[in-house]
This record gives C-alpha cells, structure tokens and sequence, in this order.
C-alpha cells in the first residue's frame, strides 16, 4: 500500500483527502524547525522515509527549510524521483505531480528563461 508523507503534523491543514493516495504518515512533529543544526534534522527525516518507493507521495506542509531537505532525501532515496500531492484550492483535492530530477526527456525549447 503507497504511503503518503506530510512533511509536518498540522491542525491548520486538513489532509484528510490525501487518504485516497495512501496511508498518511507524519515525518516530523508540528512546529517542527531546522535551526542551528541540521544533522539532527536530516538524520530523523532520513528515519521516516527510509522505506520510500516510486508508490508513495509527499504532501508539503510548514518549514520551507524542511520541506526542501524532505524533498533531498526522497529524491536521495529513490533515484531522483518522487512524487507530490499539490492542493487544488479550486477544486478543493490533491493532484499528484511527478518529480524526476534526472530526467533527460527532451526539453522543449518554446519556453524561454529571463
């Protein structure tokens, strides 16, 4: 069964829709920040999602700092790719987006950056 991992437990945000992508899972407790040391940080969210697969997901919830080392270590763990559960406000439900950071598709080249 896929897993969903919510980067930090929250009353502020109901997760409760994500439930049909999998079992939710809290990587860290609420409130949760990285200060003056990461190590402790990265070790306890290496711990959490040491069992993640391309059938899981993240939903990404509080510090932007934690989200991007939640991110790292999924990506770590799981050759480059991973997947997210994006909140539709219109819609009110979560669509899953795909992440492969080695992905070497073609790029189209319409799009220019500034």
């Amino acid at each position: 069964m896929a897993k969903v991992y919510v980067t930090s437990e929250t009353t502020q945000h109901n997760v409760t829709p994500a439930l049909q992508f999998g079992e939710i899972i809290t990587v860290l407790p609420p409130n949760a920040q990285v200060l003056f040391s990461v190590v402790p940080t990265v070790q306890r969210i290496r711990r959490r999602l040491e069992k993640f697969s391309d059938e899981d997901y993240l939903v990404l919830i509080g510090d932007p700092a934690i989200i991007g080392i939640v991110c790292s270590v999924a990506a770590a763990k799981n050759s480059g790719r991973y997947k997210v559960l994006k909140w539709d406000r219109r819609e009110k439900l979560y669509v899953p987006l795909q992440v492969d950071i080695f992905h070497k598709g073609e790029i189209n080249e319409s799009y220019e950056f500034v």
